[in-house]
């Protein structure tokens, strides 16, 4: 089973701004039952929309090792309603016993090779987001939209 980031399916109420990043082929594998959406960042407890929050510190290993942190534009900690979202997807990817699990690039809790820099600039630099890098950590395979696309269609 393929587990998918909600936002890529289509599904419009999930992404911090309310918007989503439809990714064609990301939705067909859904209808059809070989892919099942999910989205950290609502398993954490957050609501749509939301302030969107960049690492500070670090990247997500550094922020699952108590180094570095998650905080929202207006200054706010919420580094562990996205530990919380990381762990409540790694659950849901071992129930589903997820081979493959494609998560939206970029984000603080879905980047698998570049987030935002935490000085919400839109500058990107390498690293992982939270639920990527716990997934990673438990032998889960966590590629980008764009890989997927690239690799696997």
């Amino acid at each position: 089973m393929i587990l998918v980031s909600s936002c890529l399916a289509g599904l419009d109420v999930v992404r911090y701004n309310g918007t989503y990043c439809l990714n064609d082929k990301i939705r067909k594998l859904v209808e059809e039952n070989k892919a099942i959406t999910i989205c950290p960042e609502l398993l954490g407890g957050f609501s749509t929309p939301r302030e969107p929050a960049e690492i500070i510190g670090g990247n997500g290993e550094d922020v699952l090792d108590g180094n570095a942190k998650v905080v929202e534009k207006s200054g706010k900690d919420v580094t562990q309603l996205y530990i919380k979202g990381a762990y409540s997807t790694l659950k849901q990817a071992i129930k589903l016993n997820a081979t493959l699990v494609v998560l939206k690039e970029n984000s603080p809790s879905c980047g698998s090779l570049t987030i935002y820099n935490g000085e919400f600039t839109g500058k990107k630099i390498m690293g992982m987001g939270v639920t990527s890098a716990l997934l990673k950590r438990n032998g889960i395979k966590v590629i980008s939209e764009e890989l997927f696309a690239a690799t696997f269609l």
